[in-house]
């Protein structure tokens, strides 16, 4: 399936309610994190994510050295692990045990069958947003540390729905 032949689904509103990002590192261990800043769309002729992680979360690391990431979204009976995956770190916690979260890989693939839907995702390429980028100076009140996202922007190669 492809993301243009989802009728009814508006990724700005799926987003926007926040997503669970989990990546598969090369060495086997799987961490997750909350997103809700993201965008999609045609890119390339290909049909793309683009996803934004800050470089101090434990995930980053799990993004620079993956090639397969998977952006799953859940109904509303999931708002207390986004809101515990968004604010907890992996490199602390186990957040999968915690919040009861189970999945299995598919060609590296972390699929959550409990998800309403999964966009997984190929990376083609990464951006490190800088200040001088911004030609409206006024998001830069989102970067008060000066921790600019990376910006990986990925082909959609499949969607697994419920």
């Amino acid at each position: 399936m492809k993301l243009s032949e989802m009728t009814d689904f508006n990724f700005a509103n799926y987003i926007g309610k926040g997503a669970l990002l989990t990546v598969k590192r090369n060495n086997g261990l799987v961490n997750t994190m909350t997103v809700s800043w993201g965008t999609s769309g045609v890119l390339w002729n290909k049909e793309v994510c683009t996803v934004f992680v800050r470089p101090q979360r434990y995930t980053h690391e799990f993004c620079e050295d993956a090639d397969i990431f998977t952006l799953s979204f859940f109904g509303s009976e999931r708002k207390d692990t986004l809101s515990y995956c968004g604010t907890k770190t992996g490199r602390d916690v186990d957040k999968f045990a915690i919040c009861g979260l189970k999945y299995r890989i598919e060609n590296d693939a972390c699929i959550f069958d409990d998800a309403k839907f999964t966009l997984v995702l190929k990376k083609l390429y990464k951006q490190e947003m800088t200040s001088e980028c911004f030609l409206d100076k006024a998001p830069l009140v989102n970067y008060k540390n000066n921790d600019f996202h990376t910006a990986y922007t990925c082909e959609i190669i499949d969607i697994i729905a419920k």
